[in-house]
């Protein structure tokens, strides 16, 4: 291969990698401001997030209500399920507002620096988002002062999902 064209290509290659990089990152930060994190919890037999119940019942029935399979909505590797078409609608309008915080992971043990899977039944709402816990001692740490796990917990979340398999 000549130099002129060993050039040529070498450039090629930085143009479509840096292209590709853009396009990446314009997607991570799409999410981002979305407020969807890509490390959300999914069941590995069914794909479903929150074992199937629907995100927005926390919010509009305050307790977790299963969904229905005739109500699915999928979106980056996750099938939501909802008991009507109205959380449905709702869910798809505004993913940001009704997914779990932190992908459904503990805020409790981000906080300490760790990732541990969140339960659909141990949860709280606090600032207008869904988060789900390990067990009732964690929720019940949380609640005592959301604020400051929140906090901590939005800090250490970027190191704790690179340390999370996909």
């Amino acid at each position: 291969m000549t130099a002129a064209r060993q050039q040529r290509k070498s450039r090629l290659i930085l143009v479509v990698s840096l292209g590709l990089a853009l396009a990446g990152g314009m997607a991570a930060r799409a999410a981002a401001e979305a407020g969807i994190d890509d490390r959300t919890l999914v069941n590995i037999n069914t794909g479903l997030g929150l074992s199937g119940f629907d995100p927005v019942s926390y919010f509009t029935d305050k307790k977790p209500r299963l969904g229905r399979a005739d109500t699915e909505f999928g979106q980056n590797g996750v099938v939501w399920r909802f008991v009507n078409e109205g959380n449905r609608a709702a869910f798809v309008d505004h993913p940001e507002v009704y997914a779990p915080r932190f992908g459904g992971f503990d805020p409790v043990a981000i906080a300490r620096g760790t990732s541990v899977p969140g339960h659909p039944l141990f949860w709280a709402v606090a600032g207008g988002r869904l988060y789900l816990f390990y067990d009732n001692a964690a929720r019940v740490a949380f609640i005592a002062n959301p604020g400051l796990f929140i906090e901590t917990a939005e800090r250490k979340w970027p190191e704790v999902a690179r340390s999370i398999g996909r």
